[in-house]
């Protein structure tokens, strides 16, 4: 299930990815020497999007320029962490054998690799966007696109995924996570599909999924025996994905409220709006203002929202829910747009979420060494607090089902 899948434009099996797999955080980063040795401050913007495709193979003409890079303008970032949920369809026999489908996953890297890539019409500039890593899980996949002149300061990238279906193991719920180092500063992407359902208790459910995949998620430990193997043990983390919460309101409430744009009255009712709030799971985390219409659930290849339309009134009526959404935790990243995209293809709209990262480099190769005694020196500490009672004992004081 942990096992590592690339499908990247790196060779899995060339030096260039045994450097990135292998290398420790400061190699080859070349940095003219300064009189002090203290890391300085880069910053670096992230483009994070979650879409669930409704196990709908893509046609080869879907443009997703329209999500990934809005108006056709350059694309916005200088990273692309693109999380998929239901790239196939969640029947048994995907769900049972697990199976790896290479096909759909080399298909929908092939539509991103031409949508970050395509020239600008303005200018003609052509963008050189490498895939490093991409994984799938059952129907949740993950793919990670970086600056090609950024790949040769990537160290320690690995992926580990939890699966929290039928049984609390089958991967069609659970997680595909991606961590690595970006010069001196550690990453982590987790994208999940949490449980579904809109019976009263069933946000439980996804809180305990949420709470199984902060538990179980663990990555190698790299040269620095003891670090950041956790999702919290990272200096950044954005966890996106179909986390499926839905609207303490009844139905015809909600849908009056959406038919109206009363965003922030309908977020007052929103399950993990309430969660953060709370504080009982994701303590400690944030989420951007919502000032977009809710992303599920439509009518494919429509703008309607499922169950609203006068000619299908056999259909059962559905609210519409913010399910597809994007949340970080720690400090260091700023979120300068979240909304959505307007693609049809399934009965969820893609969402997607730019930050400005502040990243450590080393100004003298040299000062690694202490840099990184500064921070071992913290570590038990933050182990005590981290690792002790599964992952974080303070979390699991305050989390309550």
């Amino acid at each position: 299930m942990g096992s590592n899948n690339f499908i990247a434009d790196i060779n899995p099996d060339s030096m260039e990815m045994e450097a990135i797999m292998e290398s420790r955080p400061s190699d080859n980063i070349n940095i003219s020497k300064k009189n002090s040795t203290a890391p300085q401050n880069i910053y670096h913007q992230i483009f994070a999007g979650s879409w669930n495709v409704g196990g709908v193979s893509p046609p080869e003409v879907l443009d997703i320029q329209e999500w990934l890079r809005p108006n056709h303008i350059n694309p916005p970032a200088n990273i692309y962490v693109l999380g998929f949920q239901e790239i196939v369809p969640l029947n048994a026999a995907n769900i049972v054998v697990r199976s790896e489908n290479r096909k759909i996953c080399e298909k929908w890297n092939s539509l991103i690799r031409a949508a970050l890539n395509d020239p600008d019409p303005k200018n003609n500039i052509t963008q050189d966007f490498r895939c490093i890593i991409s994984k799938q899980m059952v129907g949740i996949f993950l793919s990670v696109w970086v600056r090609s002149d950024l790949c040769q300061y990537i160290r320690q990238l690995s992926v580990s995924c939890v699966g929290c279906g039928f049984m609390g193991c089958l991967g069609n719920k659970g997680s595909v996570s991606v961590r690595f180092w970006l010069h001196e500063t550690s990453f982590c992407f987790v994208c999940s599909h949490l449980a579904s359902g809109v019976k009263e208790g069933d946000q439980r459910r996804r809180n305990a999924n949420a709470a199984e995949i902060l538990s179980r998620t663990t990555f190698p430990p790299g040269p620095f025996p003891n670090f950041t193997t956790k999702i919290l043990d990272h200096d950044r983390v954005i966890w996106l994905g179909d986390l499926n919460y839905r609207i303490y309101l009844p139905d015809a409430t909600t849908q009056y409220l959406v038919e109206k744009q009363k965003w922030n009255l309908l977020l007052e009712y929103d399950q993990l709006k309430v969660e953060l709030m709370e504080g009982h799971l994701f303590e400690g985390w944030d989420e951007g203002v919502i000032n977009f219409a809710p992303s599920y659930k439509y009518y494919k290849n429509s703008e309607l929202y499922f169950g609203c339309d006068e000619k299908r009134k056999h259909n059962k009526r559905r609210a519409p829910a913010w399910c597809d959404r994007i949340i970080w935790f720690g400090q260091g990243l700023k979120q300068n747009q979240y909304d959505r995209g307007e693609l049809k293809l399934s009965d969820h709209r893609p969402v997607r979420a730019i930050f400005m990262a502040e990243i450590k480099v080393l100004r003298d190769p040299t000062g690694f060494q202490s840099f990184l005694s500064d921070r071992i020196i913290c570590l038990p500490n933050h182990f005590e607090e981290c690792f002790n009672d599964k992952y974080s004992s303070k979390w699991r004081s305050n989390f309550h089902y």
